[in-house]
């Protein structure tokens, strides 16, 4: 997530202060009698507007391979993100 936010910094996106959060969902397996984690899904949820999109889509579909910690497992171990956009609330 770290790489994602500071790749969304990069391009002037806003993931500071809670825009950016995620959730984590690890799959594991039992492999002769030992659990094993063969799954890692990655749900982030973005607080920006609808313009943002394009940049947004375009850092996701990039940001993994300058990720330490994808570029260390993703060989052993099948790891995905997502991304939702939420429209930041209105002010009064």
């Amino acid at each position: 997530m770290g790489t994602f936010g500071g790749a969304l910094e990069a391009r002037q996106i806003d993931a500071s202060n809670g825009k950016l959060t995620a959730d984590v969902t690890g799959e594991v397996e039992q492999e002769e009698g030992v659990l094993v984690i063969r799954r890692i899904h990655v749900a982030m949820k973005l607080v920006a507007p609808e313009a943002a999109r394009p940049t947004v889509e375009r850092v996701h579909g990039i940001y993994a391979m300058n990720c330490p910690l994808y570029r260390t497992l993703h060989n052993a171990i099948q790891l995905t993100s997502s991304y939702e956009l939420v429209a930041p609330a209105a002010t009064a």
